[in-house]
């Protein structure tokens, strides 16, 4: 418990003493990313109040989580593991490249940012890095990191050929990433919904750690390699969410980017295939699904029959349209986070007891 408790303090304090300072810094330099005020020639007279606010606050937030979990190990003398080393690798490649959108972005005033094409290329490349990294580093229990088994809590399927696995880590890596960045919208929405979507794979890897049997595996045992481990990472991370959260809260001062919503994607979906529980990922991180269902729902309708289902997509700006404030919005979204956290909580805990 030691480590988990000062992998979050850490991370909590160095986004909320150091965020400030890179709002301080962007804003000097007139570094602001672009506002969508109007679509459609619809405006959006809420959102006018944000331009000029400083983007690309994620680099706050991966500083949060590599230096909490930093810290932890220096003041306990324990050494990292591979899972959450691979963990943070994912976080942090994916990181790099909404780093690289955002800055054209920002710094080279491009409002497009890096076409769609090509972050789709950068995400590709580093999922499957992170893909073939994961299987190759073996225990002395015959444990790697990820199963190449998909899983709900435990394994459901025969052993997938590498080249389906390959295809499952990239979808399931590409769709968590996505589904942060466009549930990216309203001040604090996206960091309030990780933070609660981490903070479930605190307690899921804590108590797979609690519940693992070194060699003598049985039906109330978990085979998941690092579990305690994964518990630091994912309690630096949401450290760092919570602290950034007060600077991004709104009003917001500072914006995450891709920088963050990426970065923050991919831990999620790294830890949701360290811990074996893919398709879990679904209720833990229901708000993300249902963001993104409202997005292709309104896509297709609207190509297939010429109709838009929602005012606006992703839904949160259907709200908007309303006429809800957005402090109610986000809000009542983060109490939907929380309640899909909760189910998800509890189909975990009741297959361990069904078993």
């Amino acid at each position: 418990m030691r480590l988990i408790i000062i992998a979050g303090v850490t991370g909590l304090l160095i986004a909320l003493l150091g965020t400030p300072v890179l709002i301080g810094y962007l804003r000097r330099r007139g570094h602001a990313q672009a506002i969508r005020v109007s679509e459609n020639g619809v405006r959006y007279p809420a959102h006018e109040g944000k331009v000029g606010t400083p983007s690309m606050g994620g680099l706050m937030i991966g500083a949060g989580a590599l230096f909490g979990y930093a810290t932890a190990h220096a003041l306990t003398l324990t050494p990292p593991t591979v899972s959450a080393l691979l963990a943070m690798g994912l976080m942090a490649g994916l990181m790099a490249v909404g780093f690289l959108d955002d800055y054209l972005k920002v710094f080279r005033r491009r409002s497009s940012g890096v076409r769609a094409r090509t972050k789709l290329i950068g995400q590709t490349v580093v999922a499957i890095a992170f893909a073939l990294l994961s299987v190759q580093f073996v225990d002395v229990d015959g444990i790697a990191p990820a199963s190449q088994a998909i899983s709900l809590i435990r394994d459901l399927t025969p052993t997938l050929p590498l080249i389906v696995f390959l295809l499952w880590i990239w979808f399931l890596v590409t769709a968590t990433t996505n589904a942060v960045n466009i549930t990216d919208g309203l001040d604090g929405l996206a960091t309030g919904a990780a933070a609660l979507t981490v903070g479930s794979y605190v307690l899921i890897a804590l108590f797979q750690f609690n519940q693992t049997c070194t060699g003598q595996p049985g039906p109330g045992c978990y085979e998941v390699r690092d579990p305690l481990d994964l518990a630091v990472f994912a309690a630096a991370i949401g450290g760092a969410l919570i602290g950034f959260l007060w600077w991004n809260t709104s009003p917001a001062q500072i914006f995450m980017g891709d920088t963050g919503s990426l970065g923050i994607g991919g831990a999620i979906a790294a830890l949701a295939i360290f811990t074996r529980t893919e398709l879990l990922l679904a209720l833990v991180g229901g708000l993300f699904v249902l963001v993104t269902l409202s997005v292709v729902v309104q896509v297709i309708s609207f190509r297939t029959t010429g109709r838009r289902v929602l005012r606006m997509s992703p839904i949160h700006h259907h709200f908007e349209m309303l006429g809800w404030p957005e402090q109610q919005i986000v809000v009542r979204f983060w109490l939907v986070q929380a309640l899909c956290v909760v189910a998800g909580l509890a189909l975990f805990y009741w297959e361990w007891i069904r078993t």
